[in-house]
């Protein structure tokens, strides 16, 4: 909390919020009565996170509930090395 408010970077509510130690929502998942299904995420801010197996894990799973797949009972696997997350990065500028 250390840049100023603006766009991309909170606003008087949400630091008031964070100040008070409030407990923050990352993610949610809903299913509507006819039976379709959403899930929200907010942890893509930085693409290392792709790095950590269960980052990968709980947003590969979501996808599987969204399409109503049946989710394994450990959780979707996925391997991917260093090399393969750096090629992805785009160069900042």
């Amino acid at each position: 909390m250390n840049r100023p408010d603006g766009p991309h970077s909170g606003n008087p509510a949400v630091r008031a919020s964070v100040a008070r130690g409030d407990q923050q929502v990352v993610m949610w998942s809903t299913e509507r009565p006819d039976g379709g299904r959403g899930f929200g995420f907010t942890g893509g801010h930085f693409h290392r996170n792709w790095a950590d197996d269960n980052f990968r894990k709980v947003f590969l799973n979501a996808l599987l509930w969204i399409a109503k797949v049946e989710v394994p009972t450990e959780g979707v696997q996925s391997m991917v090395s260093t090399d393969a997350i750096k090629a992805h990065l785009d160069p900042k500028k």
